[in-house]
């Protein structure tokens, strides 16, 4: 058992403060420059022990803060980020999404599970370490930008730029969730992704349904049969070259992923489905864990008005597996959709810029060990789950390339909380258990037979 910091707030100062934090509506899509610097000064300021500042990029700034003063421990690299999603239907909202609500055993309000929640927890247990110990336990480097909710498109050139001051054995994000509340998890993986548009064109105009239907493709029509024929009916990616790369999933890992407990029925009843879709010949949990996904995630053209829209876009995302290499499958898909045969408009596939390879970790890296022992700790007599997120972080195939540091994920976010959705959400419960987690985990990967040094050699500042 390693010392215990006391984290004496209540829950409700916790909850006070935080709110402050969810009130800033930093939606890196569409907030102003300003509201973007607001969030990243509150952090700064949170950081203001360990030089806490805003550092800006070619779009929202990041936030950087080094505590350098354990000579011949380990250095990590703690990692979050402080933008969120847009609200969506704020009609589909129980509360106003930037005022933080307390309901039951829950807190509710944008962002506060994906990642302001997450990162709070972060800064409660620096700061306790330093107000009650006067140091941290370990070599820490803070980063959280600004631009996660939207591929990271400037954190690449950051992340090069600044690769000597931020060079670490170990990075740690407090982003990416548990898999689910009844256990405990660690992940070991995480998808990659690639985004783009299918954008058909008809007539230079919109045109009346009456005067000129009959006569014109209608750019919807032909849209939807290209999006009908991205998959098999049997639920397949039906693109030639998608699963290009992807090793066999073998009959080992077929048995660890059917002894974790699951139960389909429950799934489907959660989310209020009459039956589950999906891949042929794979469990539902092998489609979550271990297989790529084509997802239709929108369309817009027309609308509740009589005419021929004169265009129509569909938005795509694929979940990646490793094995896949993303500018491939965007090739696959741009080969695919160009050979289809629609007549009278024209086609053309436009991919986002981020592109994110899948990321694994090994089970038996030191910084799992550590992880699983601070978790076995914090939830005692309860075992820890090795799990996948079917989600994508941008930034740790970034650190393994740029810095060759591998990335832990111990977030307590958990995956049911209503990420990017309306009424998104945090368990109360998640912030103590946190804070224990994370010391915990500081003090065994810098000491005791977890540490991190003698496995991964400590950089030397640079």
């Amino acid at each position: 058992m390693v010392d215990m910091l006391s984290f004496n707030s209540t829950d409700a100062e916790y909850i006070e403060e935080l709110t402050g934090y969810v009130a800033i509506p930093s939606v890196s899509r569409d907030a102003t420059a300003e509201t973007m610097r607001s969030a990243a000064e509150w952090l700064a300021a949170q950081l203001a022990f360990a030089d806490g500042r805003v550092v800006a990029t070619e779009g929202h700034p990041v936030v950087r803060a080094d505590w350098l003063h354990a000579p011949g421990a380990p250095t990590v690299l703690v990692y979050g980020h402080y933008d969120v999603q847009p609200t969506g239907d704020l009609a589909e909202w129980k509360t106003p999404p930037f005022e933080l609500t307390l309901d039951g055993d829950v807190i509710r309000g944008r962002g506060v599970t994906d990642d302001k929640g997450p990162v709070f927890i972060v800064l409660k247990v620096a700061q306790a370490f330093i107000e009650q110990e006067g140091a941290l336990p370990l070599n820490i480097k803070f980063v959280f930008e600004g631009e996660e909710e939207i591929g990271s498109p400037n954190f690449p050139a950051f992340l090069r730029e600044h690769a000597d001051e931020l060079s670490a054995d170990l990075v740690i994000s407090a982003d990416g969730a548990m898999w689910r509340p009844s256990e405990p998890s660690l992940s070991i993986a995480s998808k990659g992704l690639v985004t783009l548009d299918i954008e058909v064109t008809g007539a230079d105009d919109d045109l009346h349904s009456g005067r000129f239907g009959g006569t014109v493709a209608n750019p919807v029509h032909a849209l939807s049969t290209i999006l009908a024929g991205l998959h098999s009916a049997d639920g397949r990616v039906a693109v030639d070259g998608f699963y290009d790369g992807i090793p066999s999933l073998s009959e080992e890992r077929r048995a660890e992923i059917a002894a974790v407990p699951f139960d389909d029925d429950r799934y489907r009843a959660e989310l209020g489905l009459d039956e589950l879709f999906g891949e042929a010949g794979y469990s539902t949990l092998e489609r979550l864990w271990e297989r790529p996904t084509l997802e239709i995630n929108g369309l817009k053209s027309g609308g509740k008005y009589t005419v021929i829209p004169h265009s129509a876009t569909g938005h795509i995302s694929c979940r990646l597996v490793p094995g896949q290499r993303p500018e491939r499958v965007i090739q696959a898909i741009t080969d695919h959709v160009l050979a289809q045969k629609v007549t009278g408009v024209r086609v053309a596939v436009r991919p986002d810029k981020a592109g994110v390879p899948a990321y694994t970790i090994p089970a038996d890296h030191p910084a799992i060990r550590a992880a699983t022992a601070a978790l076995e700790d914090v939830y005692p007599g309860q075992d820890v789950l090795l799990a996948v997120i079917g989600g994508t972080l941008p930034a740790t195939a970034l650190f393994e390339e740029v810095l060759g540091a591998k990335t832990l994920f111990f977030s307590f976010s958990t995956a049911d909380e209503k990420l990017h959705a309306p009424n998104e959400f945090l368990r109360i419960s998640r912030l103590r258990e946190g804070m224990r987690a994370w010391e915990q985990l500081w003090r065994l990967l810098a000491d005791g037979p977890h540490r991190l040094a003698p496995v991964i050699k400590s950089r030397p500042e640079r």
